[in-house]
């Protein structure tokens, strides 16, 4: 079992900056790509941004340029800095974590784990 905690989050101005935090903890042998994603109200929750165990990234279109995702493999931790806020930015943040394990049986087996979110609000 992988639990994450999300911290980091609160209020900013627009074009502020904030960089959330998200460590995992319990069983994180064979962690791969851990990402960020948000859940504003009334909206679908979205990928913001993934990295992979060696380093590769992806972002969503609207945040390209603005947010960057990093890792600190010994810490087991992933990061999210977010620079240039703007009011549509506002939301929870999720971190997930993905794990490949071999099961008992000995098939390979793919886990998903979230955090329970942290809430960031961009406003004047």
């Amino acid at each position: 079992q992988v639990q994450l905690v999300e911290s980091g989050g609160g209020l900013v101005q627009p074009g502020g900056s904030l960089r959330l935090s998200c460590a995992a903890s319990g069983s994180i042998f064979s962690i791969n790509a851990m990402s960020w994603y948000r859940q504003a109200p009334g909206k679908q929750r979205e990928l913001v941004a993934d990295i992979t165990s060696s380093g590769s990234t992806n972002y969503a279109a609207t945040v390209k340029g603005r947010f960057t995702i990093s890792r600190d493999n010994a810490k087991n931790t992933v990061f999210l800095q977010m620079n240039r806020m703007k009011p549509e930015d506002t939301a929870v943040y999720y971190c997930k974590a993905e794990q490949v394990i071999t099961d008992t049986t000995g098939a390979r087996v793919v886990n998903a784990y979230w955090g329970r979110g942290t809430q960031v609000t961009v406003s004047s």
